[in-house]
């Protein structure tokens, strides 16, 4: 059994199809399927149910797969310590966030103070962060809600209020704070159901016994700026994004329910974490 069967059999595993998997190999697909056929013989089991030219993982290959996944990402991780060891690896650091507004100021005094790491950046939802975190696709990634599943261990470094923004001519732009209860009727300026950050305001809804009339959904809190502005509506805007959203409207903090949420930033357990991930998760987590 080699090296190169167990890569081999996790592609054609994910892909579930040999000519796809034989083209992001870039090998010939007769070669993929002799390399898969010799390592079912080596088994002594087929890993995959064929049904004409459709292929699909079996139970045994299912099985197969855990342990493959496990021995590749050890020795993945054993190289990356090594070239760690070595300087070879130069600081390459692979985040998700969920919003980079929040947090471009931090990750640029980060990389301001060490020159030497490179942050490769992405955005992804709640769910593809826990899948790219548990594959190895990532290093760390900033969340909320804190992802609380095995094999993901994690730090809780901030914690924020969310306000209720009006505009400026709204009856209760004279306040500086409020019940969310008494926002029961207005018309709301929301961000996409999907978002993990409306999830969150609905409950804060439910919670103050109404469910909120929604008149407008947008897909990043800088378009709710627009809205507030133009008096469609009110909103709820984080605390950390209120000066950067940069239009002029009335915010009030909300006394009842308590509304706050809690950034995560979390990693892989069993996964070999380099330094210079290390000292940017030890970072972030100190400069708040």
């Amino acid at each position: 059994m080699e090296l190169l069967q167990l890569q081999y059999f996790r592609k054609v595993a994910e892909l579930e199809h040999m000519t796809r998997a034989a083209e992001e190999l870039r090998i010939a697909q007769p070669a993929l399927s002799k390399t898969i056929s010799r390592l079912e013989e080596d088994l002594g089991v087929p890993l995959f149910d064929r049904k004409g030219r459709q292929i699909q993982l079996n139970a045994f290959g299912r099985a197969y797969l855990r342990r493959v996944e496990t021995a590749l990402n050890a020795l993945e991780d054993g190289k990356r310590e090594l070239e760690d060891l070595a300087g070879a690896e130069k600081g390459r650091v692979n985040l998700a966030t969920t919003t980079h507004k929040c947090f471009s100021d931090r990750i640029g005094d980060f990389l301001g103070m060490h020159p030497g790491i490179r942050l490769q950046i992405s955005q992804a939802g709640e769910q593809e962060k826990r899948d790219k975190l548990l594959s190895g696709e990532l290093d760390l990634c900033i969340t909320f809600p804190p992802i609380e599943q095995p094999g993901i261990e994690g730090i809780s470094f901030l914690t924020e209020e969310i306000l209720l923004a009006v505009p400026s001519s709204h009856r209760f732009a004279g306040r500086s704070s409020i019940r969310l209860s008494e926002a029961a009727g207005e018309a709301f300026i929301c961000i996409q159901s999907s978002n993990p950050f409306r999830k969150m305001t609905d409950q804060f809804c439910r919670q103050a016994g109404f469910a909120p009339d929604i008149v407008c959904e947008v897909d990043e809190h800088s378009a709710v700026g627009h809205f507030i502005r133009a008096g469609v509506g009110i909103a709820f805007i984080p605390e950390t994004l209120v000066d950067r959203i940069g239009f002029s409207f009335h915010v009030l903090r909300i006394e009842e329910p308590v509304c706050r949420r809690t950034y995560q930033i979390a990693w892989q357990k069993e996964r070999y974490l380099s330094q210079a991930a290390r000292e940017f998760r030890d970072f972030l987590v100190q400069s708040f």
